[in-house]
């Protein structure tokens, strides 16, 4: 049996999401860069290459923020040729994850739709949580890639942060298995991204993944 398209009960779930109700953040001194620290870090340790690899995708994710680039699928591809060290077309076919658990169907559709899901992540309305939140659920739900879209889905937040000069100082606590069908946990990861960024003035994190 076909499993269902875990992409079109994101979208469903996406606009379900009470997004408003994302912590407001407030610009810090700078101070720990959390993905730089990151990369040089426990991916460096793993596989220095890779490391190398990200620290690049991150500084062109850094580029384009303070140019205020649009954010789509062709400024991403970007990054992501730098992350693979090859070409990075968006996915022919439907994709899988999770051990089969959730599958994203492709139509005729699906990269405009992306593309239209990222504009939103730089335009006006919801808090700054809320949306590089919802950018990092949409690339890693879109799964616009063949590999790396974990990857992908950390660099578009950290964009959609630094496009309004917040760096937050740990991004560890964000990398865990999330699902399409959860809106409480789409909601959380707003959440969780407020509590990471309060951790650059001092306070403890907290030790909740959202």
């Amino acid at each position: 049996m076909t499993a269902a398209d875990s992409l079109a009960v994101w979208l469903r779930v996406r606009g379900e999401v009470d997004w408003h109700r994302a912590p407001a953040l407030r610009q810090l001194p700078p101070g720990r860069d959390g993905f730089r620290s990151w990369c040089e870090g426990p991916v460096r340790r793993r596989d220095p290459v890779r490391a190398a690899r990200l620290l690049a995708a991150h500084a062109l994710a850094c580029e384009d923020a303070a140019r205020r680039a649009p954010l789509d699928f062709a400024v991403l591809a970007g990054w992501q040729r730098e992350v693979l060290a090859a070409e990075a077309p968006f996915r022919a076919g439907d994709a899988h994850a999770k051990a089969g658990r959730e599958r994203y169907g492709l139509t005729a559709h699906t990269r405009a739709d992306f593309d239209a899901c990222l504009r939103g992540a730089t335009g006006p309305g919801l808090p700054l949580a809320a949306r590089a939140a919802r950018a990092y659920l949409d690339v890693a739900f879109f799964h616009p890639f063949a590999d790396g879209n974990a990857r992908a889905a950390l660099l578009a937040l950290v964009h959609v942060l630094a496009r309004e000069d917040i760096v937050l100082p740990e991004v560890g606590p964000l990398q865990t298995t999330r699902y399409a069908d959860d809106p409480a946990g789409a909601a959380d990861l707003a959440v969780l991204i407020g509590v990471l960024h309060r951790s650059g003035t001092g306070s403890a994190p907290g030790s909740r993944a959202g």
